[in-house]
């Protein structure tokens, strides 16, 4: 009879035992972090310098990444013009209590960099095609570095050329712990990237 007590006793610690260990390991595991942001708004500014009219373009993707598609506006910038890029994100999937995604990333601005890319011909500073294919390509940055001295890209300067057509593509990547003087494009996990129609008149 003791020798059935004891192995009660012994099955009963051992299965508190296992209890408690699976408890605590739930408990241990930390939540995911660096997941990507939830965006459903953005606002491109451009503000031309010397005065004028800002020309703003939107994005909204109102279901966030359900089965409605985004709506965009084009974006329709005047010839050989020089303007300044601000850019406003937001998450507004519930729209009471909209998250403003642009301070998120402020705060945050050394894990995140934009990259742009647009069709050839479209400006005269900088030129080229941008740089989300070749990071080196001459994008002109004009918001403060990030506090490892790398650009972040929610203000950026751009002079167009003569009368044109074409696409400007705006990317936010994520990069936690991987963003440096090199990391381009395909690195990290995309935010947004979006495609826009534009033209230059």
């Amino acid at each position: 009879m003791k020798k059935i007590l004891f192995a009660a006793e012994r099955l009963l610690i051992a299965l508190l035992f296992l209890f408690t260990f699976v408890a605590c390991d739930d408990d241990d595991v930390p939540p995911e972090e660096n997941e990507e942001e939830a965006i459903t708004n953005v606002i491109l500014t451009f503000s031309p310098q010397g005065g004028g009219s800002d020309v703003t373009a939107t994005w909204v993707d109102a279901d966030g990444e359900g089965a409605g598609d985004p709506v965009l506006t084009d974006i329709e910038l005047a010839v050989n013009t020089t303007y300044t890029l601000s850019m406003v994100l937001t998450n507004a999937l519930d729209p009471t209590d909209p998250e403003d995604i642009t301070e998120e990333i402020e705060e945050e601005d050394d894990e995140h960099m934009f990259f742009f890319g647009w069709t050839d011909g479209l400006f005269s500073d900088p030129a080229g095609d941008g740089n989300v294919d070749t990071r080196s390509d001459a994008v002109n940055y004009e918001d403060p570095l990030d506090e490892n001295g790398y650009p972040v890209g929610l203000e950026t300067e751009w002079t167009t050329g003569d009368a044109a057509t074409g696409e400007f593509r705006v990317v936010l990547k994520h990069q936690p712990d991987i963003k440096s003087a090199t990391s381009g494009a395909t690195d990290g996990e995309s935010d947004i990237d979006i495609r826009w129609d534009i033209e230059i008149q």
